[in-house]
């Protein structure tokens, strides 16, 4: 039985990709190029009044980010697949892209196999993020988790009072410990999270999921 080809539209400011990307796609029946954008506004312009199943968006657009894109896009059309392609290996945009709604990740380096994968993925409603992308994602966490500070036990037991709004006399009370101890702490404490103020710790701390 044959099924229709799923139908792309790829957006990337640079003909040469956009000419390589159908290049590499050609000869595979299962995707078509139906057209292709180098820049947000068009796309956004043609999404308005047409339906597509998969969108190759490179990151950096010359008028709006290819971050920003995901939002306007899925906010048009809530059903379309976005992959991301892009040269940006920086794990921040991987994972803000993430975050707004892309299904998929490749490197710009990506076969055409992988390319294929990734769009049929992702049009069966999957998650798809090339090898490349899935090491960059996952370095990326065991540096945030060596990035974290190490606080000590008695340090941890006095930011999860502060945490809970307790006072300093409180606090030295509840740990049997001097209250020019607890500010000791506290200080400490400023320092291994780089913050000057008691909100500032707590925010932080939640963040790096301390308390």
């Amino acid at each position: 039985m044959q099924h229709n080809p799923i139908q792309i539209v790829i957006v990337d400011d640079h003909p040469m990709v956009i000419e390589g990307l159908k290049t590499l796609l050609s000869d595979d029946v299962r995707v078509t190029v139906k057209t292709h954008f180098i820049n947000g506004t068009d796309t956004l312009a043609f999404l308005k009044n047409n339906t597509v199943d998969v969108i190759l968006l490179d990151v950096n657009l010359p008028d709006i980010s290819g971050v920003d894109m995901v939002t306007k896009i899925l906010n048009l059309r809530a059903n379309v697949g976005i992959i991301g392609l892009s040269t940006y290996s920086e794990p921040s945009i991987i994972n803000q892209m993430i975050k707004n709604g892309v299904k998929g990740y490749l490197l710009k380096n990506a076969t055409a196999d992988e390319l294929v994968n990734a769009i049929t993925q992702v049009h069966q409603g999957n998650f798809y993020f090339g090898s490349e992308v899935q090491k960059i994602l996952a370095d990326s966490v065991t540096q945030e988790s060596r990035d974290l500070p190490k606080l000590t036990r008695r340090e941890k037991h006095v930011l999860k009072l502060i945490a809970e709004g307790k006072t300093t006399n409180t606090i030295a009370e509840e740990l049997f410990i001097s209250p020019l101890t607890v500010e000791t702490h506290r200080r400490n404490l400023m320092q291994k999270l780089e913050v000057s103020n008691a909100a500032s710790l707590i925010k932080i701390a939640v963040e790096k999921k301390l308390i």
